[in-house]
Order: structure tokens, then sequence, then C-alpha cells
């Protein structure tokens, strides 16, 4: 991986990353009367007539809200709603690269959950989603919660649900690659904010039964008085205290935690050929150089582009609201999110494309311990993972549209990234 200099970063985020550009022309007085008055009055009396058109009749089916308060964001904490447009900016940067979605950051200079939800009502009218970011736990929650209640477009806090999609289409491969079973394995949870404990939730959807979960006080028991009602749901009856107790004969490691947080005598202890995420940023829990050091039979994934197995939220958010968008979804559900899940593992089993095995200067990229989710450059996530999305929110009858034929809407998705053939 090529180093980066700080005027480099500095130098490429003079005057943002995103700006606005015309899908129609407006070149002439006849384009103009087309773009603004008197024409613009037709379509806005076809929206007050039936509000579904706004889907029809403006951007609105293609644009996401990605909305901050900046109090958790990326490993810096608390920085505020200013100091987070950069990565909210970045956000919608991917939401256009890989999935061709418009998006406008609002960093908002508010953070009760009743103003933040409040403002997000008050503007959800100009979108057809909402992306939340770097709130932190447990507002973020609620927040999200009660959006998914009181509105009728996808509401998905990308920090809870976007490790966890990923995290479990991993764990879906490597219980294939080993034959355990899933309601056997004992699953370690290290970290309690808001993507451990989605995660959590995901892989007990999954079929996960024994999961333990540590937060920066140990672990989380029935024996704790100080768990909020978030932790508490997975509190266990143990008299085990501390991560390194309970990593014994453990199948999966899951780290959302800190730098050296699990040790090479902890990884000795685990399970025959377990699995180890290690996701903490830009410093994981452990290194896998370390964790060879110990082992040769462990799985490894962390969120680092130059080891195997990132984990990556790029390979979830932005094909999870194509699908969504595409279909006019009213939310984003459960079922959505693990059939995000199982594409993209279905997808790690495909024979990897040329081209990205060219970026990573490495031929010999093919389903296995070392390749269990598909890379970031993979342009067949797209059409794996949106159509996935799209298809089960028809199926469950969140879509607003009244058909949906997946070959047709795959076809559109190739087309989109590769573009179509011309009509002969």
């Amino acid at each position: 991986m090529s180093e980066i200099t700080k005027e480099e970063v500095l130098n490429y985020h003079k005057k943002g990353k995103i700006g606005i550009d015309l899908t129609k022309p407006c070149s002439s007085q006849h384009e103009l009367s087309l773009a603004y008055t008197p024409g613009v009055a037709i379509p806005c009396l076809e929206i007050a007539r039936d509000e579904n058109l706004s889907f029809e009749y403006t951007n609105r089916a293609n644009l996401v809200a990605v909305v901050s308060d900046g109090t958790a964001v990326l490993g810096l904490g608390d920085i505020g709603p200013l100091a987070s447009k950069p990565v909210m900016e970045g956000k919608a940067v991917l939401f256009k690269k890989f999935a061709d979605v418009d998006a406008f950051d609002i960093e908002l200079d508010v953070h009760s959950v009743e103003e933040i939800v409040a403002t997000c009502k008050a503007i959800s009218p100009t979108f057809g989603g909402i992306n939340l970011e770097d709130i932190k736990a447990p507002q973020c929650f609620e927040i999200e919660r009660i959006l998914k209640e009181e509105l009728d477009i996808p509401v998905f806090h990308d920090d809870q649900h976007g490790t966890a999609i990923i995290t479990t289409a991993g764990l879906m491969n490597v219980l294939d690659l080993t034959g355990k079973k899933v309601d056997e394995i004992k699953v370690i949870v290290n970290g309690a904010g808001a993507a451990g404990i989605s995660c959590a939730k995901m892989y007990k959807a999954l079929g996960v039964k024994n999961i333990i979960m540590c937060d920066s006080k140990g672990v989380i028991s029935t024996n704790r008085d100080d768990l909020n009602k978030y932790k508490a749901e997975f509190a266990v009856e143990t008299e085990a205290k501390t991560l390194s107790e309970v990593i014994e004969g453990a199948d999966m490691f899951l780290g959302l935690s800190k730098a050296g947080a699990l040790t090479k005598e902890m990884v000795s202890k685990m399970a025959l050929e377990p699995i180890i995420f290690a996701l903490a940023n830009p410093v994981p829990e452990i290194l896998p150089t370390e964790v060879k050091e110990v082992r040769d039979d462990v799985i490894m994934g962390t969120g680092r582009s130059d080891f195997p197995n990132q984990i990556n939220n790029v390979l979830g958010f932005p094909f999870i609201f194509r699908g969504a968008l595409d279909v006019r979804a009213k939310k984003i559900t459960e079922g959505m999110k693990m059939a995000a899940a199982e594409a993209l593992a279905a997808l790690a089993k495909e024979p990897v494309p040329y081209y990205v095995k060219a970026a990573y200067h490495n031929d010999d990229i093919a389903y296995g311990k070392e390749h269990i989710i598909p890379l970031p450059f993979n342009k067949e996530a797209l059409i794996w993972v949106a159509s996935a999305v799209a298809r089960t929110a028809f199926e469950e009858g969140v879509a607003r549209v009244d058909s949906y034929d997946d070959a047709e809407y795959r076809e559109y998705l190739r087309c989109l990234i590769y573009g179509c053939p011309e009509d002969k």
C-alpha cells in the first residue's frame, strides 16, 4: 500500500470532494422554461396530486442524506459536526463512485435524540433514504429506531449494520470452509458499541447461540449493574470477568475495540480453525503477523487493505441503498440485511475478475481462507448485493413498485457498471 503524506491529503480535500452537476440540459430559452418557470408547475401539480410521483419527477429516487452530529467519528471520537464534514463528504464520494447514488452530507449541530430525529423528519421529503453516520451510542440506537418507525423511506445506521452485514458474510463462509455448525460455535465480541451490538444481533439471527460480549470494563455478565438496556440484552451468566478468561475455546473473535486488546497467548487458547476479525483502526487488536507466530490455522480479517479479508463497509451501504432506492423501498428490513450478507458470501465463491487481481497484483486470489469476502474493487458486488436487497424488499412487501423482475434488474445493474451495447 502506497504511503500518503499530510500535504497530499490536504491538497486532495481543498474545496471539498463533492459537488452538484446537472442531469438535464439548460442552455436555451426553451430548456430554461422546462427547468423552471413556467414548465416546473406541471410536475409540482402532479406531485401534489400523488406524492409518490416525487420519485418520478425529482431526483429523490436517487438521493441519500448522510447525517451526522460528529460525536463518534471514525477513530477520532467526538470532534463535532464541522470536523466530521470531510468524512461525510467521503461517504458521499463512495455512494457515487461505487453505486451511482447521489448523496448530500448533512452535519447537525444538535445532539439529543429528539433534536436529531426532528431534523431528519423535517428534511425527509428531500431524500429517498437516510444514512446515519458517526453518532455515538446509545443515542444512535434510539434515533434509528424512531426514524424507522416514523418515516416511510429507508433509514440505515452504517456504523451498526455495515460491519454486521460484512462480518456475517465472512462468518458464513468460514462455517462453509471449516464444516463448523452455526449453533455450536462460541463467539466473542470485544467492543459493545453500536457496531458490536449490531453484529451480535445479526449473528443471533444467523443462528449463533453462544455469544459473549466484552466492553472496556470486561465481560458483560448478569453480575454487573452498570449495563444499559442494549448491553443487558447480551449479558450472560458467568463468573468470568476478563477477555482472557472467556477466549478459551472460542471459534470466533470479533474486535471492535483497540490495538493490542487480543494477545498471542489468547489466540493460542482459541478453538481449532478459529476466525479472528480484528477491526480496530488503524491498528487492529492483533496483527496477522503476530497471529501467525502462534497459529497457522487461523482465518484472519482486519479493516486494512494491506492484509487479506478486509472488512470494508463499502461492500455494503452503497449497494444496499442502490437496491432499496430502485424499488422505492419504505425501509431496510432485517431480511434485506441478511440477503446482502448472503449475496456477499456467495460472490466470494465466484471466480475473481481479472481487474480485481490486477488491482491487487495477485493472480492467485480465489475462494479460501484468505478470500472469504469479496474485495472492494469487485464491481460484481453491486449486481449481487443490490439485486438481493431489491428482490427481498419486493418479496417482503416494503417496495413501492408494482412488479419486480430479478433478471431484468441485474441486467440494468450490469449496464450501470460496464455500459450497455449499442442497439443494433
